[in-house]
């Protein structure tokens, strides 16, 4: 079991979140401007990168060699947005909204793929990429709720439906359904905006975490939080599956892609819609330091 593409990974993410702390010690970032890469984020980088995530070869035998992995992930969602809506009571709306967004999305995007792939080879790699479709789908649409206050339905609606990550999301699934290609220059220039996503997205995350005591990371609702994301949330998924008898490779990708940690976009989104981004900064961190030690267990616990 190879897992030296899941450590280079959280490695470098962890690089990232240093060289935007130390920006932010520096004054080269301020809080005053920290806000443009909180914006540019979402409204440039992650729509770009949302689009390319759905670039993969789609057909009538993939599908089906994949359904189950598809129906497992709906599944997941589903039940994601239900633990979402009973695990946090009495908790003041901030915080909760960020722990309710951070239970539906995890951080399978960044780092799903690699994984998945060095530990099953090609066949994980595919499943894996099936598997967050659904979960795509669930952030950039139920998931912008959590942060989108509006006065009536109808207007949330309209304001999640015009949201840029939203349009991506339809956009990316058109173009993976139909199989059709962007024209080669705009499709280099999503390319390279896409490429620049999880870098700013990092950069922000440890401009807010500088002057944040590393000891702060750990409290009980960051703690609660990590047991339900890293322990519970796939333990949930193991059973399920282990239940249906599926497939051992769609039973270790859908076990090991449940107990990723909390999306970046987590804090990004928290930040631009006046959450709590310290908060939900220290989510990310403190469970993907936490997923080092929870993700090779699930694997050595699976086989």
């Amino acid at each position: 079991m190879n897992f030296e593409n899941m450590f280079i990974m959280q490695g470098m993410l962890f690089a990232l979140m240093l060289i935007g702390l130390l920006l932010k010690r520096t004054g080269l970032i301020t809080d005053g401007n920290r806000g443009l890469l909180s914006g540019l984020v979402v409204n440039v980088t992650l729509p770009c990168s949302i689009i390319k995530s759905f670039e993969m070869e789609f057909d009538m035998e993939i599908l089906r060699s994949c359904l189950a992995i598809l129906l497992v992930a709906l599944a997941i969602q589903v039940g994601a947005y239900i633990l979402s809506l009973v695990l946090y009571p009495g908790l003041e709306p901030r915080h909760k909204k960020v722990l309710q967004y951070a239970t539906i999305c995890s951080n399978a995007g960044i780092l799903g793929n690699p994984i998945a792939e060095g530990i099953y080879g090609a066949l994980g790699l595919l499943y894996a990429s099936i598997y967050l479709i659904p979960q795509r789908i669930f952030m950039w649409s139920l998931g912008l709720t959590y942060f989108t206050e509006c006065p009536d339905k109808k207007t949330l609606a309209k304001r999640v439906a015009t949201h840029p990550c939203i349009i991506a999301a339809v956009v990316g699934l058109i173009l993976m359904i139909s199989q059709r290609k962007l024209p080669p220059v705009v499709n280099d220039t999503v390319l390279s905006l896409a490429n620049a996503n999880t870098a700013v997205s990092m950069l922000f995350i440890g401009s807010v975490l500088a002057g944040v005591p590393f000891k702060s990371l750990w409290n009980k609702l960051t703690v609660y939080y990590g047991v339900i994301r890293l322990f519970f949330i796939p333990f949930l998924v193991w059973a399920g599956c282990s239940l249906f008898h599926l497939d051992p490779t769609v039973l270790g990708v859908s076990v090991v892609l449940a107990g990723m940690p909390a999306a970046s976009t987590t804090a990004i989104l928290a930040d631009r819609y006046d959450c709590d981004a310290v908060f939900s900064a220290k989510c990310v961190v403190s469970t993907t330091l936490l997923s080092m030690i929870t993700v090779p267990l699930w694997c050595l616990f699976l086989g």
